[in-house]
């Protein structure tokens, strides 16, 4: 199939950028406009309604500018929305930072108050950027008619941590009684995006690796496996980290949780609720995967570890990026920011938490031999 798709999303993304100016710049250059968004007291959904519309018909007239082969699979189309919006949730991070100017301001002001905090900003910056580059790639994958399960199942890591955490902390954090219509169109997003999940968990896994390759691979001692021995060292102390920082949002009454809420993550106790929320969800489920990962690399035959492992390294990508961008953002307020003299440590400790697991993942992708079941259809000829 001929890259002219692929290359059309491209383009549509990009003109989310000359969209948000114009009715940025509408609204504020109309009086008319203005009053009547003031009078219904529904501004923020009146600009998206107005973006969602112009979306549909640029999603029309690209219908028209590619090529009468278009793609079959339909997550093509999904990703191609969420590649635009992906855009704007850019624009709107640049813009809340005072980046940039003029482009998102009457939307800002009238969101809700969730699209404000450090962690609204947080997100936005892990859409518009790294979910954007995946969507693009999936785009790209599905134009040439190759695999993306992959890429696929790290997005939906990424996505289902998003979603969990700020769904739950909008409900339950301070903000949790200023729940707008936006919050509700916001569900729509979600339920698509949990059958786009299904629709990547039934692609067939393209894995194909001689029979010889895994009996030698799996008959490898783990004193002969340096790398292997090394994430199960780290997984010991991982899962202790993520059930402590689980206590502290709990409000343990030790010693060590409040000197370590006192000192390094102040954060965690922020009346937002979304890093509380955040912490749950890791002792909750990031706590068993590290205990079934240190019986999957002791264990071989456990073809589960190579989706397991690009769903929790993207999960966590996405929680490490949002908590350690939150705690240390300027809209966070000052007395829940970490401590300058603690900063290299949270820094270096939160970032060797994100990092570790993404090395996991690269070993499993790369080297999936130990983890395969050793079946007549992977026979060399």
């Amino acid at each position: 199939m001929s890259a002219s798709a692929g290359t059309g999303v491209f383009m549509l993304s990009l003109v989310s950028i000359p969209i948000c100016y114009f009715f940025n710049s509408l609204i504020y250059s109309n009086r008319f406009f203005k009053i009547c968004f003031f009078l219904i007291d529904c501004s923020a959904e009146a600009f998206f309604f107005a973006g969602c519309a112009a979306l549909i018909i640029l999603a029309i007239s690209a219908r028209f500018i590619l090529q009468k082969k278009t793609p079959a699979d339909p997550l093509f189309y999904v990703y191609a929305v969420y590649a635009f919006l992906s855009v704007v949730n850019l624009i709107i991070g640049l813009e809340q930072d005072n980046i940039i100017d003029g482009f998102v301001t009457f939307y800002i002001k009238e969101a809700d108050p969730h699209k404000n905090t450090a962690h609204g900003h947080m997100i936005s910056y892990w859409d518009g950027c790294v979910h954007y580059l995946m969507y693009l790639l999936m785009i790209a994958a599905i134009t040439w008619g190759d695999s993306y399960r992959a890429i696929g199942l790290y997005w939906v890591g990424s996505f289902l941590m998003r979603a969990i955490v700020y769904i739950l902390g909008n409900a339950v954090g301070k903000y949790g009684t200023e729940i707008g219509p936006l919050f509700f169109l916001h569900m729509l997003y979600i339920s698509v995006s949990i059958w786009a999940c299904f629709r990547i968990f039934s692609q067939p896994s393209t894995q194909d690796v001689q029979l010889t390759s895994i009996q030698e691979a799996q008959r490898t001692s783990l004193l002969n496996r340096p790398l292997d021995l090394m994430f199960i060292i780290y997984l010991i102390p991982a899962l202790a980290f993520c059930v402590f920082r689980g206590l502290v949002v709990l409000d343990c009454p030790s010693i060590w949780c409040q000197s370590y809420t006192q000192h390094y993550e102040p954060y965690l106790k922020d009346p937002s609720a979304y890093p509380k929320i955040q912490m749950l969800v890791s002792m909750l489920y990031s706590g068993p995967y590290y205990v079934i990962t240190l019986y999957g690399l002791l264990v071989p035959g456990c073809e589960w570890m190579l989706d397991l492992t690009l769903l929790h390294s993207g999960a966590l990508a996405q929680a490490q990026f949002s908590h350690i961008g939150a705690s240390l953002h300027t809209r966070t307020p000052f007395s829940y920011r970490v401590p300058a003299d603690s900063q290299p440590v949270f820094v270096l400790v939160n970032l060797l938490y994100a990092l570790v697991p993404q090395a996991l993942c690269y070993r499993c992708s790369t080297s999936p031999a130990f983890f395969l079941r050793p079946t007549p259809d992977k026979k060399s000829e």
